[in-house]
């Protein structure tokens, strides 16, 4: 499997988050190359030094599918036909579980960084995009676990903290955090453009709030449609929820029910402050080893059972031998919750120890 020595990757796709990878990789001593669909993009990825002249060949270590979700499968597949054994396939598509589902191939993990820009494609490329960010991967029973490991390793590179979950559960929290925001941004900033068609003077009383809120909606909407349709099911899932709310609101304003719209405030705030707002602490961190066998399935079956723990895993590593008979994962998770998630380790059948 791919070392990270052997410094060369593609991209393919250079808008914003591609054009951001190739910046982030080249910065650490990579040799990027790329394509895009767009002749003109390349062009000038090529002149501004974000990617060199080149191509996919057999000498690419890392293959990174940045184009709109409904082209990532097709994309990823035709990398692993073209690149060696030895190649590493990922994505960085806002959609999973339809992708992971249709490339089934021990090179392949599907992948997330909750990165973005109000500025659109190349021109808003940055090479610290992902400094800080969570970088999702959600490995499948096909995953090679030295493929996990390797692009972990990568993007840990990045300055990203990167957990593993299941595609499914990717797509169904993201519908949450992600989609359905993106959606509310728009019709907020949609009603207030429309009202100010009537009254001008509305637009300049958006003071932070209302900034905040539809920041968002400023982002390149041409990538949306792919990424909301592939995950429409948990979006219009999320939406109902939320429908939910919005109607119980006006129908405690229409009816003077100031107990529930106070409530409903104060529950909002206390959850807003719990945001997490840093990472965490070295000594908030527990970690597990974890011995597994070099199959297919081992690392689905662990990220598996952190995320039906809700546990998040930010940082594994494979520690020794993982490409013989049997292996070790270091895992590092939350301290509160590792022993938790020791015994439902252990009660599936793994060997588990602390470090």
């Amino acid at each position: 499997m791919t070392s990270l020595a052997e410094r060369r990757a593609h991209v393919v796709g250079l808008g914003l988050i591609g054009a951001s990878v190739a910046l982030a990789l080249a910065e650490r001593g990579w040799r990027v190359t790329g394509e895009d669909l767009d002749g003109d993009v390349l062009a000038r990825a090529r002149a501004a030094g974000v990617v060199v002249e080149g191509a996919l060949d057999h000498t690419v270590a890392l293959c990174v599918v940045a184009t709109p979700a409904g082209a990532v499968a097709d994309a990823a597949r035709a990398a692993l036909a073209r690149g060696s054994g030895q190649l590493v396939v990922t994505d960085v598509a806002g959609v999973k579980a339809s992708i992971v589902a249709a490339v089934d191939d021990p090179r392949f993990v599907g992948g997330h960084p909750m990165a973005g820009s109000e500025r659109r494609g190349l021109e808003g490329a940055r090479s610290d995009l992902f400094s800080g960010c969570t970088w999702v991967l959600t490995p499948t029973e096909a995953t090679a676990p030295a493929t996990y490991g390797f692009l972990h390793g990568v993007w840990r590179g990045l300055g990203a903290t990167v957990i593993a979950m299941p595609a499914a559960d990717h797509d169904r929290l993201v519908a949450v955090a992600s989609h359905v925001p993106h959606l509310l941004a728009g019709a907020l900033m949609n009603e207030a453009a429309d009202a100010a068609e009537q009254d001008a003077v509305l637009l300049q009383l958006a003071a932070g709030g209302f900034r905040d809120m539809t920041r968002v909606a400023a982002g390149d909407p041409s990538i949306w449609p792919d990424v909301l349709f592939e995950n429409r099911a948990a979006v219009t899932s999320s939406l109902a929820a939320l429908e939910g709310r919005l109607a119980r609101l006006r129908r405690a304003l229409e009816t003077g029910d100031r107990p529930t719209l106070s409530g409903d405030l104060q529950s909002a705030s206390v959850a807003r402050r719990r945001l997490p707002g840093r990472a965490l602490h070295p000594e908030e961190l527990a970690y597990l080893r974890v011995g597994v066998s070099d199959e297919p399935g081992v690392l689905a079956a662990v990220t598996r059972t952190a995320s039906e723990g809700l546990v998040n895993i930010f940082d594994i590593e494979i520690a020794h031998g993982i490409e013989g008979t049997s292996g070790t994962l270091l895992l590092a998770v939350e301290a509160a919750r590792a022993e938790e998630f020791a015994a439902a380790l252990v009660a599936r059948g793994f060997d588990v120890g602390r470090e």
